[in-house]
Order: C-alpha cells, then sequence, then structure tokens
C-alpha cells in the first residue's frame, strides 16, 4: 500500500506541478487513496522530495537527484518494479509493475546516466533512447545488474 502510494505521488509530481503537502493529499485523494497530510509529509521525507521553480515562479516538488545519486527509495522502488529489462539498437525497454513506469523512469533519470538522450514512460514501459555512439546493451546490462 505504502509502496503504491508513493508510487502515485511520483507520477503525480511528474505530469503536475504541486506545491502543497495539501495539494498533494488532495490529488492523492481524488486517485483513490486515502491519505492523511500527515502521511504524505513522511512520503515526501522518505521519497526525498524537494521544492524547485516551476512554471511562472511557483514551487513544485520534485525528486531529489542527491548530485546524482538515487535515494534508497527510489532505487528500491525501482528494484522491486522492474520486470524485465531488453535492448535494440539505440533502445532500451523496461516492462514494470503495472502503474509503475513513470516510478522506476524517475530513478533512472535521478541515476544520472550520462548515455541517456531521454525517456518515456507509459503505464507498465519505460522506453530509454541511448545516444548515438553510445551502447545501448551495455546499459541494460548495467541495469539489469541494479535489480539483481
Amino acid at each position: 500500500m505504502k509502496n503504491r502510494r508513493q508510487m502515485k505521488i511520483l507520477e503525480i509530481i511528474a505530469k503536475e506541478e504541486i506545491g502543497t503537502q495539501e495539494e498533494l493529499a488532495r490529488r492523492l485523494c481524488e486517485s483513490g487513496e486515502d491519505v492523511t497530510q500527515a502521511t504524505v509529509s513522511r512520503d515526501i521525507k522518505e521519497l526525498r522530495l524537494i521544492k524547485v521553480a516551476g512554471s511562472e515562479g511557483r514551487a513544485k516538488y520534485a525528486p531529489s537527484t542527491d548530485g546524482g545519486h538515487v535515494s534508497n527509495r527510489l532505487m528500491r522502488i525501482f528494484i522491486e518494479t522492474v520486470v524485465s529489462i531488453d535492448s535494440s539498437g539505440n533502445l532500451v525497454l523496461i516492462r514494470t509493475l503495472s502503474g509503475s513506469a513513470n516510478a522506476a523512469g524517475e530513478a533512472v533519470d535521478a541515476m544520472g546516466f550520462s548515455e541517456i538522450l531521454g525517456s518515456l514512460a507509459g503505464d507498465n514501459t519505460l522506453l530509454l533512447v541511448v545516444r548515438e555512439g553510445e551502447n545501448a546493451a551495455e546499459l541494460a546490462q548495467r541495469l539489469r545488474a541494479i535489480i539483481k
């Protein structure tokens, strides 16, 4: 339940500019999660969310990269939700449990792999585009090593 709620938080802040705990709690309730402000506050601390400037100067929550290092919680979500990792050409395809691709994408983004040009997440699939001249198969192997 906590894992699902925290993945939902990462999904919400990836799609929307959420600036307060109350706003985040309301969005979670709208999506079917029964939460209190205190629960949201604990989740924000565990996920190590920070406030950054959003559009029009309004503060919003975002995952902390801690200088390129992934928080323990975000890494655990990645490890627990990834089902498979495969590559083809300059693409890496990561399959996750249903509803977990956004959280997996946040984790991969926070890992700071310089060879990743960009990523695109669906419900249970994360697509990584690898820069020209870089080895997608090698990146896939490194990601597989993380989940083992």
